[in-house]
């Protein structure tokens, strides 16, 4: 098995003041070449967003973007629907750029901040049409089981949402004293493993609060929790 260690103290950090950014690899004017992706796992940002701050129109293509609010409200509007849709924590917003496509992203709150997960993987079909997912996903159904929210358009996963990569995006929260075997979907795939919170342990590592493991040449591997955790974890293709 291999393994990749991401400390959370060492990710790229930015505090634009109305955003705390981090970056488990290397974006905008963060910039490591050992942090460049994760196979097609191009990037996991994890920020905190001011009360009625956001991002202003810009654009993408060629990418598959995927939303995860933690605490909060994010309201978000697109060239696809020119009308601002909510996606509240607890919810999983996907979008395939694909031949290109421009977004806002703002906090939907007058007084509360936002924190959120953006997550890029690059897609194995270029220049698509583009197009956009939404839906709630119950906390309780992940509870010391794994709960897949994003998996593969071509091999879908029953009750996710779907992009153009053989990846697959899922929850798990893993009481104290538990452990999770995690099987891999082929011995392409790696699996980038991010502790929300919590404490747990893969092989001799230990994970402490958004710490993370890239896991790949291996078949499976088992995640023990030493505390309460929530665990995100990310299955994509090395090559």
């Amino acid at each position: 098995m291999k393994t990749v260690i991401h400390k959370a103290a060492d990710r790229g950090q930015a505090n634009h003041g109305w955003l705390q950014a981090n970056h488990s690899f290397s974006f905008a004017n963060y910039f490591d070449k050992d942090k460049m992706s994760f196979g097609a796992l191009r990037v996991l940002n994890d920020d905190i967003i001011a009360a009625k701050m956001g991002f202003g129109t810009h654009p993408h293509d060629n990418m598959e973007i995927i939303t995860i609010p933690l605490s909060g409200s994010l309201k978000h509007r697109d060239t696809m629907k020119d009308a601002w849709q909510a996606i509240e924590a607890g919810e999983v917003q996907i979008m395939s750029a694909g031949t290109g496509v421009s977004h806002s992203e703002m906090n939907g709150s007058n007084d509360e901040h936002l924190n959120l997960f953006q997550i890029w993987i690059m897609p194995n079909k270029r220049n698509v049409e583009p197009r956009y997912g939404q839906k709630r996903f119950d906390a309780s159904a992940r509870r010391d089981k794994l709960q897949t929210v994003v998996s593969s358009i071509d091999s879908p996963v029953d009750g996710s949402l779907h992009i153009h990569q053989n990846a697959k995006i899922s929850r798990l929260d893993l009481s104290k004293g538990k452990t999770f075997d995690y099987t891999v979907g082929g011995k392409t795939q790696g699996v980038y493993i991010m502790t929300i919170h919590g404490t747990v342990s893969i092989g001799t590592d230990e994970l402490q609060q958004r710490d993370a493991i890239g896991v790949s040449e291996t078949d499976s591997f088992i995640i023990n929790s030493k505390e309460d955790s929530e665990l995100l974890l990310i299955e994509v293709p090395m090559h």
